[in-house]
């Protein structure tokens, strides 16, 4: 059975009562294969496991199919499942229910999903929530952003292809159109952060008349990891996807774990599927400026007022918080607070400073302040939160210290908060910039038979070519990297990721020296090396000092970081920062040696990408 619902511009048809999208018709054609499995066209899929057993990948079916609103101008329709203990090992334990809305004169259509938890229900994992759309192979131009669009290849192109260092990469060997043969294919390459991931979509290649499908989210509160978390986009296939959770760049941290009889509700999205056309000769530029125009006005609609489910909060029903940031740094501007310029403020779920980027099961809401530290949070979800702050240049994390409750229409004035960042004397040296990210530091040229030419002159997004991290077997092929503060420059000469060295068929452990001069006496007290994460993945950090034989280390990360940006072409992950007390005992006049030894091997993989690296002095130099 179908259920079609129209308004002469689109026509969306599903499968009644499993709720899958069947076929999206604009302008004389589906944006489906109708050869394709009905179950694989468009689909809501769950990554889910109960606690100790193994993962399992299930497309949500409805059974049960309803009609919330119909009239003149919407209509909305409910593709329901509602969990019982009969379900218990083969669905995820939580009653879904899909909804989609059709409103007259639209574009497109909305869609959006409700997540319930009852009372009683089993202890479940749950890793990754997405819709999924894919596309008739009509559509072969990408584009996920202004610079980050191209034509793409094929599915079959890239069955065909050389798979590399892991199956999401393949070399393409054999295609129709030449400029694909060598490039390198791998769908973590169109990855982007949550914060920039707004809009996406495909253009076919028609003669005539080019359609585009676009998918545009207004709000991310419902994503998890916070604004800077990355994910997958479109990518080969065509796919067109919109990923609402997920571990990716993290590890299973950021998965939701609820244990048995614990409640939950959520609603996720809703997006706008948009479709526009336009004549051949201009469709790329023509589709995307105009998809970007209707981006515009999606999130200004936000929060829609037209959703009929009560557990979706419309704008009257949410909050509102204000305030200004300040930061103080006693070693900075003679202890004199100032505006944090351009941080990030956000309200999530109550937890530890820095919590909010491996928390998934509540809402997010963020911001940046302005030149003066001034910040608005709106359309807050009622509920309980902290808030979270952290400003670039700065390293560490803030937690404003009271629980702030929302209340629907409540707006709350925090005035003026100060942000004291880690530190315990003044800077003596300093490696890279306080930003999250190891972009700053030297990304190598790609192999030149590894492009993806998308990035080929692309010096920004340089990081996402493929096989980066074996570069550094070939740059330093028998001595580990050594950097000398104050001759040598971290831009040229500190590598974007601390990785393993290939060693025949084996990847070693390397050590890299910081070597630094103390002019003056050693003074008595404990000096501070601050070491700032970008990334870790399966890593270990030892610290030495002057002695890179020492049994112990003065200090270790221990193993740490499950997010895989090395591989993924992330140039960052989850934030780390370690402050380390260096006693002045273990210091000298005159030259001494940091060794930092990535301790694991095993993998290309294993590594870290490094933030910044600061030393300072004892508390008492400079006060």
């Amino acid at each position: 059975m179908k259920v079609v619902i129209g308004n002469g511009i689109v026509t969306v048809t599903f499968a009644n009562p499993e709720g899958y999208i069947l076929g999206i018709s604009y302008a004389g054609i589906d944006a489906f294969n109708p050869n394709h499995k009905r179950t694989d066209r468009g689909y809501f899929d769950v990554v889910w496991n109960e606690p100790g057993k193994p993962g399992i990948f299930q497309r949500i079916e409805g059974t049960k199919f309803s009609i919330i609103e119909q009239d003149e101008n919407k209509v909305e329709v409910s593709f329901s499942r509602t969990w019982t203990t009969s379900l218990r090992g083969s669905n995820v334990p939580m009653s879904i229910d899909k909804r989609y809305i059709l409103r007259k004169g639209d574009s497109g259509f909305y869609s959006y999903v409700i997540f319930d938890r009852p009372e009683g229900l089993p202890a479940v994992e749950v890793y990754q929530i997405r819709f999924v759309y894919k596309l008739h192979e009509r559509f072969n131009y990408m584009a996920i952003s202004d610079t980050r669009q191209r034509n793409m290849p094929s599915e079959r192109e890239r069955e065909m292809g050389t798979k590399l260092d892991y199956p999401e990469a393949v070399r393409i060997t054999n295609a129709s159109n030449p400029e694909f043969i060598g490039e390198v294919d791998d769908k973590y390459q169109y990855s982007c952060e949550n914060q920039d991931n707004i809009l996406q979509g495909w253009i076919t290649h028609d003669s005539k008349q080019s359609v585009g499908i676009w998918m545009i989210t207004p709000s991310n509160e419902f994503r998890n990891g916070g604004p800077v978390h990355q994910d997958l986009t479109s990518h080969v296939g065509p796919i067109l996807l919109n990923m609402f959770v997920s571990t990716h760049y993290a590890g299973k941290s950021l998965g939701m774990t609820f244990q048995q009889g614990e409640t939950h509700k959520k609603v996720y999205g809703p997006f706008f599927t948009y479709l526009n056309s336009a004549e051949s000769n201009a469709k790329y530029k023509t589709l995307w400026s105009d998809a970007v125009q209707q981006k515009t006005k999606e999130v200004q609609s936000w929060p829609y007022d037209f959703t009929k489910s009560k557990d979706f909060f419309p704008a009257k029903q949410r909050g509102r918080v204000e305030g200004v940031l300040n930061i103080q740094d006693r070693f900075i501007t003679e202890g004199r607070a100032q505006p944090a310029k351009n941080a990030y403020v956000g309200l999530a779920v109550p937890g530890n400073a820095g919590s909010w980027q491996q928390e998934s099961k509540g809402y997010q809401f963020w911001t940046r302040t302005d030149g003066n530290g001034h910040f608005e949070i709106k359309n807050i979800v009622p509920g309980e939160y902290n808030l979270y702050a952290w400003v670039p240049g700065f390293i560490g994390d803030y937690k404003y210290e009271k629980t702030i409750t929302i209340t629907p229409g409540r707006d709350l004035n925090l005035d003026s908060l100060l942000y004291s960042p880690p530190r315990n004397g003044p800077t003596l040296w300093e490696i890279g910039t306080p930003d999250r990210s190891a972009a700053e530091f030297y990304v190598p040229d790609p192999y030149p038979n590894l492009l993806n030419n998308l990035y080929k002159n692309d010096t920004k997004d340089k990081f996402r070519e493929y096989g980066l991290w074996a570069r550094y077997s070939e740059i330093y092929p028998q001595n580990d990297l050594v950097f000398t503060v104050g001759v040598s420059d971290y831009k040229k000469d500190w590598f974007y990721a601390h990785v393993t060295r290939k060693v025949e068929n084996t990847y070693q452990p390397t050590i890299w020296q910081i070597v630094f001069q103390l002019q003056d006496s050693v003074s008595n007290g404990d000096y501070t090396l601050h070491l700032a994460l970008a990334s870790a993945n399966g890593a270990e950090v030892q610290v030495r000092l002057n002695d890179p034989n020492a049994g112990s280390p003065i200090f270790t990360t221990g193993l740490i970081g499950g997010d895989n940006a090395i591989a993924r072409h992330g140039i960052h992950g989850l934030y780390w920062l370690f402050s380390i007390p260096i006693p002045s005992s273990h210091l000298v006049k005159g030259n001494n040696t940091i060794y930092l030894r990535q301790a694991t091997g095993r993998s290309p993989f294993a590594g870290v990408m490094y933030d910044y690296i600061r030393l300072e002095g004892p508390a008492t130099q400079g006060v």
